[in-house]
């Protein structure tokens, strides 16, 4: 899964494809690559960032959608817990919705999703993006995100999407120290218990950046690190911002873990 955010301030590419134009080239890029999903974003979701206005997401996601869905082969994911803005996207014709609430920031999502019978991502977050890494605490990390994602399983499922639709996500850095993420990691295999398609991203963030001591745009090898062990522990999307360099890594991990290679 690609990742393509058209806003001002995403914590690792915040403006450089704002513009329609560099956005879309952004995502033919990235599906040249070998991306199998574009994630698009209009709101920034990094720690201490406030909520962006339901007409100013639909302003920046609307256009971008409209035409990678009319000029692309792949899905058009869209990044978003606002209910009315999934529901426009999707009229457009994306084809998932990803909302790091996990279908608590807005009561209408699980409808919304439902109705289109399209794939959600369900992410475990605590608190919001504007506090939740103030201090974020668990007595048992894994064991709290997996009952926080059986919860949004079950919005979902009452809503009457089908439980094959719904993929989960940890929520890697969403309301998490240092020591959570890496927990998260190690103990991914944990998740598979639910029974759900697992996402996970890792790309460029913070938790990296401080174990080794390295600015945003360096985290290159880091990520490599945890993408290959992320898959190793069963996940079986992984969102990424260096589509080109993380296909191989998921090509390599895949051959070894999966057996997906033949000659």
């Amino acid at each position: 899964m690609g990742i393509l955010n058209v806003t001002p301030d995403s914590f690792s590419d915040g403006g450089l494809y704002f513009d329609l134009d560099r956005a879309l080239e952004r995502a033919y890029s990235m599906v040249e690559a070998g991306a199998d999903i574009i994630d698009v974003g209009g709101e920034s979701t990094r720690p201490g960032s406030d909520p962006v206005p339901l007409e100013e997401e639909l302003r920046r996601v609307l256009p971008v959608v409209e035409r990678l869905v009319r000029e692309l082969k792949v899905p058009i994911s869209v990044d978003t817990y606002k209910a009315e803005v999934a529901r426009q996207a999707l009229e457009r014709g994306a084809t998932l919705i990803n909302d790091i609430t996990g279908l608590r920031g807005d009561p209408r999502m699980p409808e919304v999703v439902a109705r289109f019978g399209c794939p959600v991502v369900v992410m475990h977050i605590k608190g919001t993006p504007k506090n939740m890494q103030e201090n974020p605490t668990y007595e048992d990390v894994v064991a709290e995100v997996k009952e926080y994602l059986l919860e949004g399983i079950r919005l979902a499922e009452e809503a009457g999407l089908s439980r094959e639709k719904i993929i989960i996500d940890p929520g890697i850095g969403f309301g998490k120290t240092v020591e959570h993420n890496l927990e998260i990691l190690r103990r991914l295999k944990e998740f598979k218990a639910l029974g759900q398609p697992l996402l996970v991203g890792t790309s460029r963030k913070s938790f990296i950046g401080k174990i080794l001591n390295l600015p945003v745009n360096e985290r290159l090898l880091g990520t490599v690190a945890t993408v290959a062990l992320s898959i190793a522990g069963g996940a079986d999307i992984v969102r990424v911002h260096d589509v080109g360099e993380m296909k191989q890594v998921v090509q390599m991990a895949d051959a070894v873990v999966r057996g997906y290679y033949h000659g």
